[in-house]
């Protein structure tokens, strides 16, 4: 998958995705990545790329012909239309689900805003997602594209060295992810859950169902609303008086899907 982000601050970009996860699958190829720098395709002699608003108001605002061309350099180098992302607070929020449908582009760009915002007139002509990462402002959209980028980078085959840990993680299914554990078997007086050292399989992911399900209802039960389960999970929790007992609701709704 190909990375690009339309920027004011390219180097933000290529130093904060160049490490860890994100770093080792543009080094081997898995993704590309590439920061283009809004400011290179300015008319401006000296590089402006923002002006005062019309109307009036604190601020300037980032003008419509250098962002539209730094697109158009990107569209003529992939030869099609793509998909543009737009970060702003009055965007759609960004959920799991989200990432799992971006992750099934060839291409995907980047818009990163600053100042007051953008000139209204670009985005109605070359974006096509409008994303919030959350209820805040930001000083610009770098931080949050690096952010979506992180997320929907670990869905593309290859970059986890384990692709199954992109399935089993938080959000699958709509839930939050289980408790970890690792050695040493105890530690500070605290022990392990005697299931994970029972070495049976049925009863390690029957709990890790269980615990997935009460931790998303202790600390974000809005997620429920949308938990889809599959009929293999469905009967080993009917069958779990305890979890049964204080996931009526859920149960009752998967069954009727």
């Amino acid at each position: 998958m190909k990375f690009y982000v339309m920027t004011l601050f390219p180097q933000m970009i290529m130093e904060g995705l160049n490490t860890s996860m994100i770093g080792r699958a543009l080094e081997s190829e898995k993704i590309s990545l590439e920061a283009v720098d809004i400011r290179q395709f300015s008319e401006n002699k000296h590089k402006k790329v923002d002006d005062y608003p019309y109307g009036g108001g604190p601020g300037m605002v980032m003008q419509a012909q250098p962002i539209y061309e730094a697109y158009s350099s990107i569209k003529n180098k992939i030869g099609k239309k793509p998909r543009v992302v737009y970060l702003t607070p009055w965007g759609n929020v960004f959920r799991q689900e989200m990432a799992e449908d971006f992750a099934k582009e060839e291409e995907l760009v980047f818009l990163c805003g600053h100042y007051e915002g953008v000139d209204e007139r670009v985005l109605e002509e070359i974006v096509t997602d409008y994303v919030s990462i959350g209820d805040y402002v930001l000083t610009g959209g770098e931080l949050a594209s690096m952010v979506m980028i992180d997320s929907i980078a670990r869905l593309i085959p290859g970059v986890l060295n384990n692709d199954d840990s992109a399935t089993y993680e938080s959000f699958h299914h709509n839930l939050l992810e289980h408790p970890q554990y690792s050695r040493p078997k105890e530690w500070r007086g605290r022990e392990v859950p005697e299931v994970l050292l029972s070495g049976h399989h049925q009863k390690i992911e029957d709990w890790k169902l269980e615990q997935s399900l009460l931790r998303t209802m202790e600390y974000r039960p809005d997620l429920l609303e949308n938990c889809l389960l599959t009929d293999k999970e469905r009967d080993r929790l009917n069958k779990n008086q305890n979890i049964k007992k204080k996931c009526r609701k859920i149960l009752a709704k998967n069954d009727e899907m």
